[in-house]
This record gives C-alpha cells, structure tokens and sequence, in this order.
C-alpha cells in the first residue's frame, strides 16, 4: 500500500492509484468526464489547466501493446471523441499526448492542450513539464480553478450526450 496525496489535499492509502479511480474507490476532484467500458477520463486538476484530460485503462496493464483488439478499438475511438470535444467545446487548437510505460500508474495517456500562454515555455515537448509545473505552482487560484471545473462540467456534458 501507498500513501498518496491527492490535489485536494486528501490523502488515500491504496495500492495503484490509477485502479482506486477508475474502480470508483476514489473520486477524482471534478468527477468523472467519461467512461467506456474498457477506460476512464478524468481531469488531474493537481495541475490547473482547462482541458488537460487523462485517459486510463481500467484494466492494470503498463504497456500499448498489452491491450486486446477491443480495448485497443475502444481506446482509439474515445481518444478521438474526447479531442473532437477539447475543440468543439473548449476550442482546444492543440494537443500534446503522453503515455509512459515506467510509471507507478497503470497505463494512460495524457492529453495536455497547448495555450498561448504556454509558447513562453517552449515549443517543443521539453516544454510540457514546466508548464505543468507553471500551473500547478501559479495558476491553482480559486478564478482558474472555477474555470477547469466549468471546462470539465461541459466536457462531460458533451461526451455522454
């Protein structure tokens, strides 16, 4: 077991993080944005960004290629839907998309958008880290907090139409 702190300063003891959220064990802050029945979408609001969604297997699994024929469809299939809705609802121009095999977290993919604001930072994918690093240490105030929750409420709104 580990001990984790979550965004909102609660603090959870639970062997992957990644299982107790997409179980239903722990409520991410902002809720659920979707679900399929191989994946889970949810906003870390750990880091403030309007849109930044992160998509994990419910399955424990680390890699890509461990994914059957199903859940690499469903995977593909939700990941579109929820880009189609970054820029349908939030006018979301560009994303940036993570996934890593040498996490503590089972396999997910993160979708970051790209602000303006951001190019400050860099272009490049070097830049991702310090501008979450930016958001999280610069951006947590209760006006852009409000407007994470409201991107995510409308997300929601829009995947499960």
């Amino acid at each position: 077991m580990r001990k984790i702190t979550l965004s909102n300063g609660e603090t959870v003891e639970v062997e992957c993080l990644s299982c107790a959220i997409t179980s239903g064990l722990v409520e991410p802050e902002g809720g659920v944005v979707v679900e399929t029945p191989y994946f889970h979408a949810h906003q870390d609001v750990a880091y403030p960004i309007r849109g930044l969604i992160i998509l994990a297997s419910k399955r424990h699994i680390k890699c890509l290629d461990e994914l059957t024929e199903s859940e690499r469809l469903d995977y593909i299939n939700i990941l579109s839907r929820i880009r189609k809705a970054q820029r349908d609802v939030l006018g979301i121009e560009y994303v940036y998309y993570f996934y890593n095999e040498d996490t503590t977290h089972h396999f997910h993919t993160w979708m970051v958008p790209r602000y303006e604001w951001m190019y400050e930072f860099g272009r490049s994918v070097e830049s991702v880290r310090p501008v979450l690093l930016h958001a999280r240490n610069k951006m947590n105030d209760k006006g852009n907090v409000e407007k994470v929750m409201e991107a995510i409420r409308n997300l929601t709104e829009e995947l499960n139409k």
